[in-house]
């Protein structure tokens, strides 16, 4: 999973020398572009496809043959095709909304141009996220890595022969990226139907489970993972947006805003290793909770957590070893390179923080509590790191200082709130929750009835789990769970 993620990093940082050699207003005018469709468009698709990853996880842990993969997979795919629609509205009307902020015209106008070209990217992130989620629910990752690899090969050529040979300038940079996404795309369904792994997730009778489940309590399980994902994913990349905004309005807006760049590409380097082990994390507790192993998912998340430590250990560590050196690799201006050096430190600390709290939110996803995770982030991130940044920024007069003191003070307080959570879970709880999910069900539509009766010999003292909702026809199914402990009881 690191790898994979060093192979996109690379991806972007090749699209971003490509728009760099066109000059100033290609770059200025890409990168405009880029900041609005991660606000506007991939935060969005990226949350809601997140929603399907407990769904998938869990269900594999409980039935490694399980269709529940499969329809999770169909649905978030139409659900993000669905999505697409408004956001590629909102991307054909970027040059206007630019305009009436107040952005230069050349500018709004090169932006106009990368983000149009990037159209098509919409309709392939709706199938990759979903099929990167449903691989690496079932533990499949080295093949992604692979499928990276040989697209970011390909890359390179298609940079040079779309902006050099056939001077499509900055469209031919967007372009380059919606084919590295339509080969990886491509790359993957081959892969999957060559290998068979759709043929592994066929047990059962899909059609059945349609036929017995409501299709709208289907889509309400989705959604309602779904929706607060985003809500969780977007109020964290959104707060990167916004400081580049706030920066705008500091003493030297020039310097400020160009020692952000530098460090928001720091900080998604580093990212990238615990946002990986959030993944791998997610799965293992998902896959746990679906087998019905408690005690193994809260071990998973234990570890998970002091491997996250110890990232952001190393983070911090790094950013203080390269700080009088590393802005010199982006930039020969001396104003820039001290506010990078003078900055550094405090990124490192808020590393400390941000790798633990993002394996966090893998537990979260894993245990399919996304709500929980979203209210976590906004209350940290604007309810208390947003009044200290703009304090500290604007009104005690650390500047650019200040605002990256308020991400610390949000760091800080999102994994304190993070951990907590963690601790208190009740992981017998959350595996009885997961029996539900993995079968389709809703737990807020479940009628549950627990049926202990006399002991047995034939049921030798295990617990029988079945689920079920109101179906379309209006009959009731029951969740029934049945314990035998020598006495009789119905609740």
């Amino acid at each position: 999973m690191v790898l994979s993620g060093l192979l996109f990093y690379s991806r972007s940082m090749i699209s971003m020398l490509f728009l760099g050699r066109l000059g100033r207003l290609p770059l200025a005018g890409g990168t405009l572009a880029i900041g609005f469709a991660n606000i506007t468009g991939y935060s969005i698709l990226s949350g809601l496809a997140t929603g399907m990853e407990p769904i998938c996880s869990q269900a594999f842990g409980a039935d490694r043959h399980s269709p529940v993969l499969r329809l999770a997979l169909r649905r978030t795919v139409l659900l993000l095709l669905t999505a697409s629609l408004p956001i590629a509205a909102l991307w054909a009307s970027m040059h206007r909304i630019l305009l009436l902020c107040g952005q230069d015209p050349d500018i709004a106008a090169a932006a106009r141009s990368y983000i149009l070209s990037s159209l098509p990217d919409l309709l392939l992130q709706s199938f990759i996220h979903p099929i990167r989620i449903y691989l690496r629910a079932q533990s499949i990752t080295i093949p992604l890595t692979y499928c990276a690899a040989l697209a970011l090969l390909l890359h390179l050529p298609i940079n040079y022969l779309l902006v050099s040979v056939h001077q499509l300038g900055i469209q031919g940079v967007a372009l380059a990226s919606v084919f590295a996404n339509l080969n990886l795309f491509v790359l993957l369904v081959i892969f999957i139907y060559f290998f068979g792994i759709h043929n592994t997730t066929t047990g059962g009778d899909d059609g059945e489970l349609h036929r017995t489940k409501d299709g709208f309590t289907a889509w309400k399980s989705l959604l309602g993972l779904a929706i607060p994902s985003c809500i969780s994913v977007c109020l964290e990349w959104w707060w990167y947006e916004i400081m580049i905004l706030l920066c705008g309005l500091l003493l030297d807006p020039k310097s400020t805003v160009a020692s952000m760049g530098i460090l928001i590409q720091t900080t998604s380097l580093l990212y990238i290793f615990p946002s990986s082990l959030s993944y791998g994390v997610s799965t293992r507790v998902g896959n746990e909770l679906g087998a019905n192993r408690p005690d193994r998912a809260r071990r998973a998340a234990a570890v998970g957590l002091s491997c996250g430590a110890a990232l952001g250990l190393a983070a911090l560590v790094f950013a203080v070893s390269v700080r009088n050196a590393w802005a010199a690799m982006f930039t020969e201006s001396e104003g820039i390179m001290k506010l990078t050096a003078a900055v550094l430190p405090i990124l490192g600390l808020c590393e400390l923080g941000n790798c633990p709290q993002t394996v966090g939110c893998g537990v979260l996803r894993g245990c399919a509590r996304p709500r929980t995770a979203a209210n976590i982030n906004l209350v940290s991130f604007y309810g208390f790191g947003m009044p200290v940044a703009v304090g500290l920024g604007f009104f005690v007069g650390l500047d650019f200082r200040g605002l990256w003191l308020g991400l610390l003070a949000a760091q800080a307080a999102c994994v304190a709130a993070m951990l907590s959570v963690v601790r208190d879970t009740d992981w017998k709880l959350q595996t009885e929750r997961a029996q539900r999910l993995a079968s389709g069900a809703v737990e807020s539509n479940a009628l549950v009835v627990k049926v202990v009766v006399d002991g047995s010999d034939e049921s030798n003292g295990q617990e029988a789990t079945k689920t079920g909702v109101f179906d379309g026809d209006g009959r009731p199914s029951f969740l029934v769970s049945v314990k035998i402990d020598g006495s009789t009881l119905l609740t």
